[in-house]
């Protein structure tokens, strides 16, 4: 009897144990697996996720800020303005002064009047005659062009047939055109301001008008 009951006894204690693993299955398979770093099984063909790595702020926040800087080539490029030189004579200003590649129209208009009326005259004698012509072009009594002034008719005795002659000295036509250029860019003062006539000095035509200067042989009027 007693037998029967041990083994009853046992076989209820199996059945318990065996019921209470049933009910526990679930739950510590989930605990286990957090637990036990098992190694993660991956599918073929599928990637593994990749661990984002945490971004170190102190070393972007002690990156320098990038100031802007100019541009020194450019600023090396910009070539500085030549000072004005200054010349004790006219005739030190006719010698630098460059003749142009291409003598314009009206420039040479102006050397002519120049190199024709005047070219045996000293340079300020020259320099007076050339601002006859533009004085004549800015007066608004004659034309406004300095082609125009030169070209009137009956007013320069070398213009023949609305034509000039031919230019026979190449020394004298480049400093006529000199003369031009620096009265045309006003770079020294003339000794005759404002006349607008002159004759040679061997001729007597009465004009009524005020004498403004005696240069050589001309004598300049306004």
């Amino acid at each position: 009897m007693s037998r029967i009951l041990n083994a009853a006894s046992v076989a209820a204690v199996g059945m318990t144990a065996t019921a209470m693993l049933m009910l526990a299955e679930p739950g510590f398979a989930s605990d286990l697996a957090e637990s036990a770093n098992l190694p993660a099984i991956t599918l073929p063909g599928a990637d593994a996720p990749a661990a984002a790595e945490p971004a170190d702020l102190s070393t972007e926040a002690a990156q320098p800020v990038a100031t802007p800087t100019p541009d020194s080539k450019e600023e090396s490029d910009v070539e500085p303005k030549a000072a004005p030189l200054d010349f004790d004579s006219l005739a030190e200003l006719v010698a630098a002064t460059p003749k142009p590649t291409d003598v314009d129209p009206e420039l040479r208009c102006l050397a002519g009047a120049v190199y024709f009326e005047s070219r045996g005259e000293s340079l300020p004698g020259q320099l007076a005659v050339a601002h006859v012509v533009i004085n004549r072009a800015k007066s608004g009594r004659f034309p406004k062009s300095l082609c125009g002034v030169v070209h009137q008719p009956s007013q320069f005795s070398f213009v023949r047939g609305g034509k000039m002659p031919a230019v026979r000295n190449a020394t004298q036509w480049n400093n006529a055109v000199a003369i031009a250029q620096i009265a045309r860019d006003g770079s020294w003062k003339t000794q005759a301001p404002g006349a607008l006539f002159f004759h040679a000095r061997y001729v007597s035509p009465g004009w009524r008008k005020t004498r403004v200067a005696s240069i050589d042989n001309h004598i300049f009027y306004r």
